[in-house]
């Protein structure tokens, strides 16, 4: 289970190519090193989680890599 604000920064990136904030968008470039210095308590608690979330309920092409999350948020996938 993953926080509501994490998981609608999520689907707003997904749906409205919304940037995500630090933790998410590190989460999502697969740099889960910098996930954990930019989580907080409960991002960390929850980082775990929110990696199953991202891989289960994403599609492949949104997440995985910087290159993927920029070109998303560009408006280059489909």
């Amino acid at each position: 289970m993953i926080p509501d604000h994490v998981r609608e920064s999520l689907l707003a990136y997904w749906h409205d190519r919304r940037p995500p904030g630090g933790f998410c968008e590190a989460v999502l470039e697969n740099d889960l090193t910098q996930a954990v210095f930019r989580a907080d308590e409960e991002n960390l608690k929850h980082l775990a989680d929110t990696v199953c979330w991202v891989y289960q309920n994403l599609p492949w092409n949104v997440s995985g890599s910087k290159q993927k999350v920029q070109v998303h948020l560009k408006g280059s996938n489909p």
